[in-house]
């Protein structure tokens, strides 16, 4: 397993250090550009479209979703354990500082995912019995002809079947089971026994099932954990202007709080923020467009700006909230992190160190345990959806059954092995997905161009 775990440690320096940072930030500074900063132009229309079809009992639609269905899918993919463990993990390691770099790709992710929910719709396929079928591979083999686009394209699907459907669910199971063996003394493969059981009876209901489940779940474990991190902001309030201090001060300066030469902290820094925003909000990764393509709407931009939205919630809201919360306690103040680690804190543990150390180390670890209950479990629900659209872009319905089986067995040893091996696995495949689903946005960026100014109002 270590053997295993360095090779996989390897990879994900190359990919991280250099060739995501290049891909993520150049896509996103292309879609700005090139629609003219869709997401400040297009924000105040998307937040309308989001809280205008704002319901927790869409109901079933004959064929695809609503755009409010969909939107909740996409984020129920989006909000999972990056927002929480993956927020610390990024600050233990690149410190407070790489919370910067995550807003900094968030915001030029809006861009990328617009473009990303655009394409969905333009390039998704309506079948003879209503069904329908979009997402990356589509509009990638649009943008490459031939032998290669085909290739791109099965490469994307093999990657995200492997990174969400396998791995990344295993991520969540595994997080799921740990913050509520801390909380509750329920071994882990008890709790991972438990969520595939749940997991099993959603996955047979279909996509309708999903976003029955996800637009309900979604609006409400947002509001519980925001409004159990405002109650302690309002109990640290003292210390917030340090916090966003450390968090612009870090961004540059790194080295001060975690050690080393300032070129090395500054890449961990900037490393941590891309790679730890990127499993956060998706946007640049090829994953919510499967929700988005299956969104009702008048034309693709309407879900474009819809999809924007996600990334906002996703990192500017639910993300930032674990971090202020986290450096507010642990950091701020001469807290136990104030002069970089400490002894027994790790990013499995620190949102329940967090709110314990205002809200008493019990109800700390329920309530994270509870909030990270329902964020890992909705992802696990669309990641699996997502895993096997591309499932029937390989092999046809027939490899549905198998996958599915596949997959359920995976949620349930997520919950028993190495954590750290568990989110080096999943980094790498998420990782990965990015080339082709890059590749094809900016060879398909006209489409998305003449989307963005010809939908401005």
């Amino acid at each position: 397993m270590d053997t295993i775990l360095s090779i996989v440690q390897k990879i994900n320096f190359y990919l991280s250090d250099y060739i995501l940072i290049v891909l993520l930030i150049g896509t996103g500074l292309l879609f700005t550009i090139k629609t003219r900063f869709v997401q400040v132009r297009c924000f105040g229309e998307g937040m309308r479209a989001v809280f205008k079809k704002f319901s927790m009992n869409g109901g079933k639609n004959h064929s695809g979703l609503s755009s409010f269905q969909a939107l909740t899918t996409a984020i129920a993919a989006q909000v999972g354990t990056g927002n929480i463990v993956g927020a610390c993990g990024a600050i233990l390691i690149g410190g407070p500082g790489a919370i910067f770099w995550m807003w900094i790709i968030a915001f030029f992710g809006m861009a990328t995912i617009y473009a990303e929910a655009v394409l969905a719709q333009e390039t998704r396929e309506v079948r003879a019995d209503g069904s329908i079928a979009g997402g990356p591979v589509y509009y990638i083999r649009k943008a490459v002809k031939g032998g290669l686009g085909k290739f791109l394209a099965g490469f994307f699907a093999v990657a995200i079947i492997l990174a969400l459907g396998f791995m990344g669910c295993m991520v969540q199971s595994n997080s799921i089971g740990a913050t509520c063996s801390t909380a509750f003394g329920v071994p882990s493969w008890v709790v991972g026994l438990l969520v595939a059981l749940v997991a099993v009876f959603v996955f047979l209901g279909g996509i309708q099932r999903i976003a029955s489940v996800t637009e309900k779940m979604v609006p409400i474990m947002a509001m519980l954990y925001l409004l159990g991190g405002l109650v302690l902001l309002i109990c640290r309030i003292q210390y917030l202007p340090e916090t966003f201090g450390m968090i612009f001060k870090y961004a540059f300066v790194p080295n001060a709080i975690i050690g080393g030469s300032i070129g090395y902290a500054l890449k961990a820094a900037i490393s941590q923020g891309v790679k730890r925003g990127l499993f956060s909000n998706e946007a640049g990764m090829g994953s919510t467009p499967h929700a988005h393509a299956m969104a009702n709407v008048a034309k693709p931009h309407d879900q474009g700006v819809v999809a924007m939205m996600g990334v906002f919630i996703d990192t500017f809201v639910v993300l930032t909230m674990t971090a202020l919360v986290v450096i507010s306690t642990l950091y701020a103040g001469n807290g136990p992190l104030a002069g970089g680690t400490a002894e027994g804190i790790t990013k499995a543990n620190m949102a329940q160190l967090a709110f314990g150390s205002v809200f008493g180390q019990g109800f700390g670890n329920i309530f994270v345990a509870v909030c990270l209950l329902f964020f890992a479990f909705s992802t696990i629900l669309s990641w699996n959806f997502f895993g096997k659209l591309n499932v029937e872009y390989l092999f046809g319905k027939k490899g549905v059954k198998v996958y599915s089986v596949i997959a359920i067995v995976f949620i349930f040893l997520g919950s028993c092995l190495s954590n750290d091996l568990v989110w080096e696995l999943a980094d790498m495949f998420n990782q990965l997905m990015v080339i082709p689903n890059a590749i094809a946005l900016v060879l398909l960026s006209g489409i998305v161009v003449k989307a963005a100014c010809g939908g401005e109002k």
